[in-house]
Order: C-alpha cells, then structure tokens, then sequence
C-alpha cells in the first residue's frame, strides 16, 4: 500500500490543537511538507517545532489566518499557495456552539457557515490550480457524523455540517476528472477542548459530576470511549495518500461505531 507523501505539500487548517493538530502529525509522519495554519501563533510555533522531519528535505511551516475573516484567509492562503502549490487540503475548524435549532439566531447561522463552508470554498478554490498542475489533489473535510443523523443539541452544527457535505460531494464529482479527490471524515466524540465543553454543558443540564456525564456519554458508543485524535488523523492521512486515489465523494465515520445508519 502507498502511503508516502514525500514531496507533498499539506495545508492543515485547525492545527493548533485536537484533531487538526493530530493531522499535521501524521501527516508528517508520512514524508509531508506541512503547513499549519490556525489563529494561535504561539501554539504554531511549538507544533511546527514538533512535527516530524522523516527524510532531509522535509520543511514545515506555519501562517496564522482566522477562519472568521474571509478577506484575511484569502490572502493568508493566496501568499502560500503561490510560493508552495499545495497538493493536500485538510479542511478543520471548531465547532459552533451547542444549542438547540430552535430559536437559534441568524447571526449564529451566519457566522458558523463563514467559518465553515466559505472557509472551505475560499481555501479550496485557491489551492486547486496547483492541484491540477500537479496532477495530485487531496481535500479532506473534518465535519461531523451529525451529517449521518443529527445529533441532539448542536442545532445550527447539524445544519452547517450538511452544507459542508452537499459542497464536497459536488466539489468530488467536479473535480474527479482531473484526478482530485475530494471526501469527508465524520468524527465522533473525540478527546478534544471542544468534547470537554460539551461534557461540562450536560452535566450542567443534567445535575450531575462532569465524570458521570462522560460516562453516560461513553455509553452511547458501543466502544464505550471517546476517540483520540491520532485515530482520526489515521483516515485522514489514508484519504490524502495514493492509495486512496480512487475514493472521493465519501463521508466516512470514525465513530467507535455510534453511528447506526448505513
């Protein structure tokens, strides 16, 4: 199986903790070049500082870009792709905040669809040139097993994330004929800042210690645990390798095997 993305360029958005960070990672891991992009700059540098350097001629970087600003990521990227094409899109952001659908606010719409499905078109619609020249495009999207069935509580979430889907899996078939793959992961209940906010807000709801609301959270997987983030770095790493060069426009869970839909 080929896995090695020695000579690839990966822009990993989200890096600077949890998942995305996991990403950069593992992807490195695989012979990278990455480039990290997050609003951290002092969490950037220590993650670049960190990330493995597998042969000689390995480099990675850093540019720091709020996924809220549209025209700020735009140049942020637009700087980076024409000094690197990159070849490896990993689409990563947090999450919008819990709260039912429900008497959610416009504006909270508004915001999560900026930082999500128009961060992902800008960044995307920026790389893809050099993709092509390339002959090599991987774009993977973290986004949610929510797109499976919606998750109680994460209202304008569940909403953003299936916008996030229907985009990637138009982008797959667009993009299929130049040999750019495009495809999903849908994580579930990971080891992350965000897994402990919802935690400490149910068992705010329920009355009970933050220990027995991740239990009774735990027990809704069959696994009975939450994720580590290297687990979902594993699929993202596989969907942007050549071995994975005849799968796009999939959604793909990495649940522990909570999601019982097909």
């Amino acid at each position: 199986m080929d896995l090695d993305l020695t000579g690839r360029h990966a822009l990993v958005c989200g890096a600077s903790q949890g998942i995305g960070r996991a990403c950069a990672v593992e992807l490195a891991n695989l012979g990278a070049n990455v480039t990290a992009l997050a609003r951290r700059e002092d969490m950037l540098q220590r993650l670049v500082a960190e990330l493995p350097r597998v042969h000689p001629a390995q480099t990675h970087a850093f540019i720091v870009a709020d996924s809220g600003d549209t025209d700020g990521l735009r140049v942020a990227v637009d700087r980076l792709a024409a000094t690197r094409p990159v070849h490896i899109l990993v689409n990563n952001s947090g999450g919008p905040p819990p709260g039912p659908v429900h008497g959610a606010e416009v504006a909270a719409f508004l915001d999560a669809y900026r930082k999500h499905l128009i961060a992902n078109h800008v960044r995307a619609e920026i790389v893809i040139p050099g993709m092509q020249a390339a002959g090599y495009g991987r774009i993977v999207n973290i986004i949610s097993t929510s797109v499976k069935e919606p998750i109680a509580g994460l209202g304008v979430s569940n909403t953003t994330r299936w916008a996030v889907a229907s985009w990637a899996k138009t982008l797959a078939t667009e993009l299929a004929p130049f040999g750019i793959t495009v495809n999903n992961v849908l994580p579930g209940s990971t080891k992350t800042p965000r897994i402990e906010h919802l935690v400490q807000v149910n068992a705010q709801k329920s009355g009970t210690s933050v220990e027995a609301a991740q239990q009774a959270m735990e027990g809704d997987i069959p696994m009975r645990r939450f994720a580590d983030p290297s687990e979902i770095a594993a699929a993202v790493a596989f969907l942007a390798s050549p071995a994975a060069g005849y799968i796009s426009g999939i959604n793909l869970p990495v649940d522990g095997g909570r999601t019982r839909s097909l």
